[in-house]
């Protein structure tokens, strides 16, 4: 079994004919993140999941983004996933479960997750433009979300309650996920080295 004091970290290298992408992801760290995906608006909201999170985490990627933003993003939701999932080890002792209620402004959203290792990704989250920033098309935020679940090996469900701002309401989205990765991470001290399944396997 994993041991509590151990160092939860994951450096990640995907290299593709689309894009080229480096993580390096500690889950144990202090919120402090280095983003550059050539999206300005994805930066972003990439940064809110270390902050708020509170992983230390790099991400860089250089993608065909000459062609559009869909390789980019769909392949930093995998290569973060797998960073999660890796440097999470066998689980033991950790919550599994996380949840957030965000809001922001106007807007309120949900995220709840289990560390399941059974990928599956609810989506309930709509918007009334097409882009944010320049170049950050809104129905790729799914995709991440969807790409992020199948690699990490995770049950997420992301729904936005109300809102009308459409960055309130993906900003609060990545919020929640970030605070609901958070509490799914920790360790429980009250389950050390115990995993938290009736299987005996996640």
């Amino acid at each position: 079994m994993a041991d509590a004091g151990a160092d939860r970290v994951a450096t990640i290298n995907r290299d593709t004919s689309e894009t080229k992408i480096k993580v390096e992801l500690n889950l144990d760290g202090s919120g402090k993140a280095d983003i550059k995906t050539g999206l300005a608006f994805f930066d972003h909201m990439l940064d809110q999941i270390a902050k708020h999170a509170l992983f230390d985490l790099t991400l860089h990627c250089d993608g065909d983004l000459e062609i559009d933003s869909h390789h980019t993003v769909e392949d930093c939701g995998l290569a973060l996933g797998e960073a999660i999932k890796e440097a999470l080890g066998d689980k033991s002792g950790i919550r599994r479960f996380g949840h957030a209620y965000v809001p922001m402004d106007e807007t309120l959203s949900r995220v709840a997750l289990d560390l399941s290792n059974r990928p599956y990704c609810v989506w309930n989250v709509k918007f009334t433009i097409d882009r944010l920033g320049e170049n950050m098309e809104t129905e790729l935020f799914g995709h991440f979300f969807q790409s992020l679940a199948q690699a990490g090996g995770i049950t997420l469900h992301c729904e936005n309650l109300y809102g009308e701002n459409n960055h309130h309401i993906v900003e609060s989205v990545f919020k929640g996920c970030a605070r609901a990765l958070k509490m799914a991470v920790e360790h429980d001290p009250k389950a050390e080295g115990i995993l938290p399944s009736t299987k005996g396997a996640l």
